[in-house]
């Protein structure tokens, strides 16, 4: 088997089908599809099993209980038996040729093949193609050698090119197997990066294959359920910990994923999360917020010295006001 497409999936029966139509109109001989659910309790088995009838590549695993993302993503993984797997979500949908694609590139042999993706609103509208690496399409890099990974995270754009959204990595499945999961990062949704990061000392060879290889559904995040706060810090406290963790914080790389994590995270984005706390009553979550834009910005750089500024001394209502007005005037001149 050369390519296991590995869904790790939690009550996305409203949107696994159309991800499964987008992969299996690509199937190709020495492919299977790998679905893990976490125990769902909506329409999830009703709908993968109406796939499996027509589609014997596909193996359905469902435990009765909620694994979580960590353990999933392990488990989905173990469960396969591709040389290659392509971690995938269940509400995503897969470019067409993108399959060919990767078959083609997993020939060279790499430990990890890094695609593009198109960022979409919840009903896959085209919104932009996301950032990930400014580097051209088809470099390699052997993370291994300090120089070649420092150059590399001088190109990540974003933690895309840091391994955290799992649709775009396709990886070879001995090396993962060889490393296994930390549980002091489980529950953390980090844990496989830390899991691919752990692989540097063996040698890790990353391909980036720039070209978007899925359409990757907006405004569907499963980690909202307790606020955007919480959100934000799953992502900017779990990178900082990563950074200090593998690379220590002193380091040229962790320095990149601060520097990262404040593109990722402007003043409007905390601006935006604190005018949703005043409205509802959220008190506290500002308090954990405030903590979250001192930790983003702290490294000291006129960027970081004006965004700390801006969230300060810009009131949350006034950055509300002057986004109905921009958006007015951008309405008024689509117009003219």
């Amino acid at each position: 088997m050369k390519l296991s497409i590995c869904i790790p999936t939690y009550n996305f029966g409203q949107f696994i089908g159309e991800t499964l139509e987008s992969i299996v109109t690509q199937l190709e001989p020495e492919v299977e599809i790998v679905i893990l659910d976490g125990g769902s309790t909506d329409d999830t088995e009703e709908v993968v099993k109406g796939f499996v009838t027509r589609h014997p590549a596909i193996k359905y695993v469902r435990q009765q209980f909620r694994g979580g993302i960590d353990r999933d993503m392990a488990r989905v993984v173990d469960l396969a038996r591709g040389d290659y797997c392509w971690l995938f979500s269940s509400d995503d949908i897969m470019r067409p040729g993108a399959m060919r694609r990767v078959l083609v590139e997993i020939a060279s042999g790499m430990d990890i093949y890094l695609g593009g993706m198109t960022l979409c609103d919840r009903g896959m509208a085209t919104i932009e193609e996301h950032p990930v690496l400014g580097s051209p399409w088809g470099s390699v890099f052997n993370l291994a050698d300090t120089e070649e990974r420092q150059r590399y995270f001088e190109c990540a754009q974003t933690t895309v090119a840091l391994f955290s959204f799992m649709g775009v990595i396709v990886i070879k499945r001995d090396r993962w197997q060889a490393h296994k999961l930390d549980e002091a990062y489980v529950g953390s949704c980090w844990a496989h990066v830390v899991r691919i990061l752990g692989m540097m000392p063996d040698g890790l060879s990353v391909k980036y294959l720039g070209e978007s290889l899925l359409r990757k559904r907006s405004d569907n995040d499963s980690f909202m359920d307790r606020g955007i706060v919480h959100r934000y810090a799953i992502a900017i406290n779990g990178y900082n910990r990563i950074a200090g963790d593998i690379f220590g914080e002193d380091s040229l790389e962790a320095r990149h994923i601060r520097r990262i994590l404040a593109d990722e995270f402007p003043p409007k984005f905390f601006l935006s999360a604190k005018l949703d706390c005043i409205r509802s009553g959220r008190l506290l979550d500002i308090k954990a917020l405030n903590r979250l834009v001192q930790t983003t910005y702290r490294d000291r750089s006129l960027r970081n010295c004006l965004y700390l500024v801006t969230y300060r001394l810009l009131p949350a209502r006034l950055y509300q006001l002057a986004k109905v007005v921009y958006k007015s005037m951008r309405l008024v001149l689509r117009r003219a």
